[in-house]
């Protein structure tokens, strides 16, 4: 699949104005999944698990990727709830990569805490912190902290609101309706960043795009099924909304989330994921009404317009930009391990994405720009 006639448009008259450093990041997401080998069927502990995690996060700074983030989850098969403790530890451990959540479950968490929890993550790691936030599509965190689904919307839309106030502002006045209100009150500590970075996670529903457009904040586009090109018009959407709000274009930030894994081979890499990634669909296709994952499913969607970023290096690299060609996006983050895979094969996943993939998709990136 040789589509390198990349066209980076966020409108067209405003391409000028694009801040060239935000070309392309690349990086990782992680859900710190921990389900059971599908061969063996033998769980790693928690604790084995989590300083596999860490030694993913050391890799990925070493070999010179931009972002990882870490989800939050409630669930036994997703070990952390509170991605803010885990990216605090990361951040002792590297130097140079952006650490973010995947999403902080805003709605059923409380702005204040979440401000602050992250401000402490970018003292510590000399301002590389930031949040992407989102609604959650696993539902466990709202009746555990005592939040109606019924108000799953509204509850994002208002705490958002006073997340990005206290960013702005070191004291806030502010009045809600699911919060008690705060008057005049300081939120401490600030981070080492004059603002963190704050980015809005969508999976396609256009209110959050619109929502995340009008507030000029990064979206986060979630590509975890179907085909690709159908999330061009949310993009879209996104763009225009983003300029008719008067947002400054240079400050303009679109990331694409979607999973995936290399291998230094095609067959190799189909082979080693389709299990853990098999295990992983069906269990969540069982709760929510959805057939189980299938080879012949998985192979379509790993295909040339798929969904699946899974192959080789080069495979992997073809499919990042053909999907900037599709929605000009200007970070790509992979998510690897959507089902346990042994930890040697992720972190030669990792190191190919970094010393292979990244520098390759950046170039061509960079050289389509300067043509």
């Amino acid at each position: 699949m040789q589509r390198f006639a990349l066209v980076i448009v966020l409108w067209q008259k405003d391409v000028a104005t694009l801040n060239t450093d935000l070309l392309m990041e690349l990086g990782i997401t992680t859900f710190v999944e921990n389900t059971p080998d599908p061969i063996t069927g033998k769980l790693l502990s928690p604790h084995q698990r989590m300083m596999n995690l860490l030694e993913e996060v050391e890799l990925a700074d070493q070999v010179g990727l931009d972002v990882f983030a870490i989800g939050e989850h409630h669930r036994p098969d997703f070990i952390v709830s509170s991605p803010a403790v885990v990216l605090a530890a990361a951040a002792v451990k590297t130097k140079q990569i952006r650490l973010s959540s995947a999403v902080t479950v805003l709605s059923s968490d409380d702005p204040v805490r979440v401000f602050q929890d992250f401000a402490h993550v970018d003292l510590l790691s000399g301002g590389r912190a930031e949040i992407i936030a989102g609604r959650g599509s696993f539902i466990e965190s709202f009746p555990l902290f005592g939040n109606n689904l019924n108000d799953y919307n509204e509850l994002f839309a208002e705490k958002l609101d006073l997340l990005v106030k206290l960013n702005k502002s070191e004291k806030v006045t502010w009045k809600g309706h699911f919060r008690p209100s705060i008057d005049n009150r300081g939120v401490y500590p600030r981070p080492y960043q004059p603002e963190l970075p704050i980015w809005v996670g969508v999976g396609g529903t256009p209110e959050s795009v619109v929502r995340a457009a009008n507030y000029g904040l990064p979206m986060a586009l979630a590509i975890i099924g179907g085909m690709p090109d159908r999330f061009v018009p949310f993009t879209k959407l996104y763009k225009d909304t983003y300029a008719k709000a008067g947002h400054d274009p240079a400050k303009f930030q679109l990331g694409i989330n979607s999973h995936g894994y290399i291998a230094d081979d095609s067959q190799r890499a189909a082979d080693e994921f389709y299990g853990p990634y098999a295990y992983v669909m069906s269990q969540i296709g069982r709760e929510r009404g959805w057939a189980p994952m299938n080879r012949a499913q998985y192979e379509f969607m790993r295909s040339a317009e798929g969904s699946l970023l899974v192959g080789s290096p080069q495979q992997v690299i073809d499919k990042i930009l053909w999907e900037h060609e599709l929605f000009g996006n200007t970070r790509f983050l992979l998510h690897i391990s959507v089902g346990t895979l042994p930890h040697a094969n992720v972190m030669r996943a990792i190191e190919l994405l970094g010393t292979v993939v990244a520098p390759a998709v950046k170039k061509a990136v960079e050289s389509s720009v300067s043509a």
